[in-house]
Formats: structure tokens, sequence, C-alpha cells
């Protein structure tokens, strides 16, 4: 009991109190590709600790004296399970379907919102092969719309979308430089990780880490690609073209070069910062990696 305390404990402490200050760290903006494994990690942790929390909640007094092997020889499948014992009870099998459930639970709204986003993804393609125009020169598609626009639909036949609204407000270098934004979208895959949040967002729907573990992935993913463009263009360049497209709208399913959280990355991309010193991200990566380990220790000590 002692056990399981302490593992609702560390997933209560994942899930509800480290999201807001990860989300207030300074550092995160400075290294966003740190920052987006931070979260990742936050997510595994809590799924690992909340599952083995849930194991130790419902195992019976032997279960709990012997761990995991206990559990394992109880039900047949350690290598070392003495030969006859009797066959698994139903009170075992709730011992082992339990902690599954918390993990299935993400595993298949992942499912549902990777079907949903392949879906939306194909209408959009769709359409795109009735009203869009190609444009070799730049890599994209433009379709006849007022409002400037710039975004990109990824995954496998990746487009990029440029309005001509876009076209006729931006200057050629600006075009570029957006145009440079979506491809290390593109590039990133960062569209898979955009469903794994909404996945985990949807699967503890309430939980703060689901919900801001959303918010500053996406934001994150944003910066990710500026910094990107800004490899090949001026900080001006960039920040100008953001301005005019930060109005345009892109379908759910793409990621486009404006939306939410511009002005916050306009500030940045004006004001650059130092990235953490070496041995401060290297400690984030290090906590990162060993946070979701701490449970499994606990839960399978001695």
């Amino acid at each position: 009991m002692i056990t399981a305390v302490g593992l609702a404990g560390y997933a209560l402490l994942v899930g509800a109190a480290v999201p807001p200050l990860l989300a207030r760290a300074r550092w995160a903006h400075r290294a966003p590709g740190i920052a987006v494994l931070a979260w990742q990690g936050l997510m595994v942790t809590f799924i690992v600790a909340t599952a083995l929390a849930v194991y130790h909640l419902v195992m019976t007094e032997q279960h709990v004296h012997d761990g995991v092997v206990g559990l394992l020889t109880e039900c047949g499948l350690a290598a070392d399970a003495p030969p006859g014992n009797a066959p698994p009870t139903l009170g075992d099998a709730l011992v082992i379907a339990a902690p599954i459930v918390v993990v299935l639970l993400p595993a298949g709204w992942l499912v549902r919102c990777a079907w949903r986003a392949r879906s939306a993804r194909a209408r959009q393609l769709d359409l795109l092969t009735l009203v869009g125009e190609p444009a070799p020169e730049y890599g994209a598609t433009i379709v006849d719309h007022d409002t400037p626009a710039v975004y990109c639909l990824s995954g496998r036949g990746s487009h990029i979308v440029v309005t001509r609204g876009a076209l006729d407000t931006l200057t050629e270098e600006q075009l570029r430089a957006v145009l440079e934004h979506e491809r290390a979208h593109i590039s990133g895959r960062h569209h898979l990780l955009k469903i794994l949040v909404d996945a985990f967002s949807r699967a503890f729907r309430g939980l703060p880490l689901a919900r801001h573990v959303k918010e500053q992935t996406n934001l994150l993913l944003e910066m990710i690609a500026d910094d990107h463009a800004l490899q090949f263009h001026s900080r001006e360049v960039l920040a100008t073209a953001m301005c005019e497209v930060a109005a345009g709208r892109a379908p759910q399913v793409a990621l486009g070069a404006g939306g939410s959280g511009a002005l916050i990355r306009l500030r940045r991309v004006l004001t650059p910062q130092p990235r953490p010193h070496r041995a401060a991200w290297l400690g984030v990566v290090v906590a990162t990696v060993a946070a979701p380990l701490l449970p499994l220790l606990v839960a399978c000590g001695p």
C-alpha cells in the first residue's frame, strides 16, 4: 500500500504540479527542442506511474509482497514458476488488466486521432486538387483566397499551401522565409507530435498536464520551425512575414506560420536570447529520461 501511495503521489506531482512550472520556465523558449522532449517525458512518466499505482492498489497481499515477479509467478508467467500452479483466477486477471487499461486508454485515443487526422488530410488534399494551382517555383500549391495564409499538410505526399492573399502581401524574401518555416514542419514530422499530444489530452481530459502539453508543444513546434527559417533569413524578414500571415487560419490538421502564439513567437524572434548552457540542457535530458524510470525502480525493486 505504501508503494501504491508513493506512485500515486508521483503521478499527481507529474500530472498536476510540474506542468505549470514547466510552462512558465524561461529556458523552454530558448531551447524549444529540449522543451518538447521534456513534455514528452512527462507524458510517459504519468502513464507509467499511474499504471503501476493502479497495479499495486489492486494486487493481493501475496502480490504486494513479491512485487511484479510475484505477480508473474502467480500467473505462471515467470521462468522459475513452479509447475502445477493453479490457473490464474479472475482476481489475477483483474490485476493484470487494470494497469493495462491505463496504457490502452491513450493508445486507443492515439489510433483514433491518427485516423481522424489522416481522413481530414485526405479531404484537404482532394480539395487542393480541385481549387489549388501548382507553383513549382515555390514548391507549393496556390489557393485563390484573399486572406494571407501559409500552411503545410505534412505526411506522405506533403503539401505547402499559399493563399493568393499571401502572394500579394509578402515580398519574395518574406515568402521564402515562411516557406522555409513550413518545410521545417514537414522534415521534422511535427504532425506526428501534434497527433500524440492531442491523443494524450483527450485520454486524460481535465488533467493539467493534458492541457499544458498540448498548448506548449504546439507553440514550441512553431518556435523550432522559426529557428530553422532563421538559418536562411534575417529576423526582420521573418518577423514581418509572421505579422502579415498572423491572421491567416490553417485547417486543424495543418501546421501554419501564423495562428495562435504568433505574438509570443514574434517577440522571441525580435529579441533573441542565448541558448541554455550545455550543462543545463543536458541536465534536462537526463531528468527527462530518468523520470519514467523512477516509478519502475520503485515498483520492481526488492
